[in-house]
């Protein structure tokens, strides 16, 4: 009879100023709340504590801290150690519309303090939350404001802005590229349809082995690519310039990106179907 591998726990932290929507996003991801249902959710009174399971035998014990001012003043002057000891992760959520802008980066940095004393090796993220309400023209640039506020408020440390640096929607029998998002120009302007055509071959050389294509990576220690199957029409391909990202994080991405995108097709399905009844 064997043993079932002991499951490893990490502490993970989430902080921010009351509002930010540090619950609501955690109930989100983990709890499978759909957006509407977070609106009855309360404020966080202290801390809560929960336990999640993710990827088989690793346990998330994640520290959900209120941010109204008293709660974050305690951490600091008398709960120091106990929060901020053993932190594997910080994520920190800023939100972007927030009128005390100066208050929210303070306590971020009495925040970096506590866990570079209690807990040096801690990965540290800032999410920028809430981005959809502002206005499209705006974004990118209130973006960088945040993006160059947080990159001077945390030195001596590195900061690092990431997301996908390419991400391709494919038509799922053709292959054929319906639609695509750079962060950068690229010298190679035909290079997605030289993509398409080697899927296509891929895929091809599948149904000879009456195998059918799901899903692939490919890495090396330039780049990192998924490509998944996306909704029941299309695939999507992920490219990211940084290939020490964990597989999962990115799948995890394409897998919440994937149930927004299928009721936009099912809309999209519905509203072409009632006009060719009225016709």
């Amino acid at each position: 009879m064997q043993n079932k591998p002991s499951a490893m726990k990490k502490k993970v932290l989430l902080m921010g100023k009351s509002g930010s929507g540090k619950t609501s996003m955690r109930s989100i991801i983990f709890a499978n709340y759909i957006a509407r249902d977070t609106r009855r959710l309360g404020a966080t009174i202290d801390v809560e504590h929960s336990h999640v399971r993710f990827l088989g035998n690793l346990v998330l014990n994640l520290w959900d801290c209120g941010g109204q001012e008293a709660f974050m003043e305690n951490y600091f002057a008398s709960q120091k150690d106990t929060i901020f000891r053993n932190v594997e992760v910080l994520i920190y959520v800023f939100d972007v519309e927030s009128r005390e802008l100066e208050k929210d980066l303070h306590y971020y940095q009495s925040c970096l303090e506590a866990i570079l004393q209690n807990s040096a090796g801690a990965k540290i993220f800032c999410l920028v939350h809430k981005m959809d309400l502002v206005p499209e023209e705006e974004r990118d640039r209130i973006f960088q404001l945040r993006q160059e506020d947080l990159t001077r408020l945390s030195k001596p440390l590195e900061c690092i802005c990431f997301s996908a640096n390419e991400v391709l929607l494919f038509e799922r029998a053709t292959f054929l590229i319906i639609s695509h998002c750079q962060r950068q120009e690229h010298h190679d302007a035909h290079r997605f349809e030289k993509v398409s055509n080697i899927i296509k071959q891929f895929k091809l050389s599948c149904s000879k082995l009456a195998a059918q294509f799901h899903s692939m990576q490919v890495r090396n220690g330039r780049f990192a690519a998924f490509i998944d199957l996306f909704t029941p029409n299309t695939y999507i391909m992920v490219v990211m310039a940084d290939p020490s990202m964990p597989s999962a994080a990115t799948l995890i991405n394409i897998k919440n990106a994937r149930k927004h995108f299928e009721k936009l097709e099912s809309g999209r399905q519905q509203t072409q179907s009632g006009h060719s009844l009225r016709r």
